[in-house]
């Protein structure tokens, strides 16, 4: 799979359309009404900016949900 037609979420290799926005990524991946910080490619993008902001080939997207006593990337151990 080269980089012209995907993405990588999480670290994870995601095949994707071209002009596909933020808004639409998290939708597809079941987060749209999930409260979470999303990265782009070492960037942390605000709320307001997802609806505009298109992904690339090769772009490096992170998705940190957060639940009560953590979040859903980094459990806590006991």
């Amino acid at each position: 799979m080269s980089d012209d037609e995907h993405i990588y979420v999480n670290g994870d290799p995601y095949v994707f359309s071209r002009g596909k926005t933020v808004t639409v990524l998290l939708e597809e991946l079941g987060f749209a009404d999930r409260q979470v910080v999303v990265e782009l490619n070492l960037l942390i993008l605000q709320k307001e900016e997802w609806h505009q902001t298109g992904l690339n080939p090769g772009d490096r997207v992170e998705i940190i949900g957060f639940v009560g006593g953590g979040s859903l990337l980094f459990p806590t151990c006991l």
